[in-house]
């Protein structure tokens, strides 16, 4: 079937209290193994590519092969911009095909992150595009993080209201207490935060940073309102994982496909284990 907007699986979503799967690809095995997950799970799922995806893949590559993935799944399929962070980019990957984007003004000031949200919305409201924005600051493997500075990057509730009253944005992403990357202790996620800025938004929220959060504490998150989860880390892992074992058990296999063809089949399994924690599984 046709690539979906994101909107349209967050509705149902929000109806139905479970989360879609948000997976970060870079190349045609990661799309494939996340779709096929997903066919085998039956379940909605977002194929999502990131600034370095986008770099390293391509965009015509990227949007052809995840549009081909589509068309062949019997699964609604989106296809997203992860932390687009300028008008141009954006407007590239609508014109590409993207049904839905990410604009990441977070570093910017609420105003100027208002202001440059509705220029993106203005477009994509047009093309029948969804728009997720982000509040607050989600740090990284790259960040060096103190306590305070990481108390200081958390969404304001209050913040997120004036946000969402002023954009009409399809969803929105929240600092509570995730990172991107991979975590040195176990993430702490700040629930009341979450509940407080869910009684006052509206919208769907996303989670960033989801990779190596606890089981219990994703399934908090959802009950709490999160409806779109990002994992990227996770999928890293398995297929580094799997590339591994081939070599170190053939290390002379010279057949891409033989080294290849097990690393992808290690994400589809983590990607079926995520859709069913995420409460997707059936939902398709």
């Amino acid at each position: 079937m046709p690539l979906v907007p994101v909107k349209e699986l967050l509705e149902k979503a929000e109806a139905g209290g479970y989360a879609v799967g948000a997976f970060n690809c870079n190349n045609m095995e990661i799309i494939q193994a996340i779709v096929d997950a997903a066919e085998a799970e039956k379940a909605p799922v977002i194929v999502q590519a990131s600034q370095g995806a986008i770099k390293y893949a391509g965009l015509e590559y990227i949007t052809a092969l995840t549009r081909v993935a589509a068309e062949h799944a019997s699964v609604p399929v989106a296809l997203h911009l992860d932390h687009g962070t300028s008008f141009e980019q954006v407007m590239q990957c609508i014109r590409y095909g993207f049904t839905s984007v990410m604009i990441d003004g977070s570093k910017l000031s609420l105003e100027e992150n208002i202001a440059l949200t509705n220029k993106v919305l203005d477009v994509a409201r047009a093309v029948g595009v969804s728009v997720e924005a982000e509040l607050g600051k989600i740090g990284g493997t790259e960040d060096d993080i103190t306590v305070d500075e990481w108390e200081a990057n958390m969404t304001d509730p209050g913040e997120a209201k004036t946000f969402v009253e002023a954009t009409g944005v399809d969803s929105l992403a929240v600092a509570i207490g995730t990172a991107h990357g991979q975590y040195k202790g176990t993430p702490k996620l700040d629930f009341e935060r979450l509940r407080k800025i869910k009684e006052l938004v509206k919208v769907p929220i996303v989670l960033h940073g989801s990779s190596g959060v606890p089981d219990d504490a994703i399934r908090r998150a959802i009950e709490l309102g999160v409806r779109k989860v990002n994992i990227d880390t996770n999928l890293r892992e398995a297929f580094v994982a799997g590339v591994k074992e081939i070599i170190t058990a053939n290390p002379k296999e010279i057949d891409p496909r033989k080294i290849l063809g097990p690393a992808k089949k290690a994400m589809s399994a983590v990607i079926r284990e995520k859709i069913r924690l995420f409460g997707s599984a059936g939902k398709a």
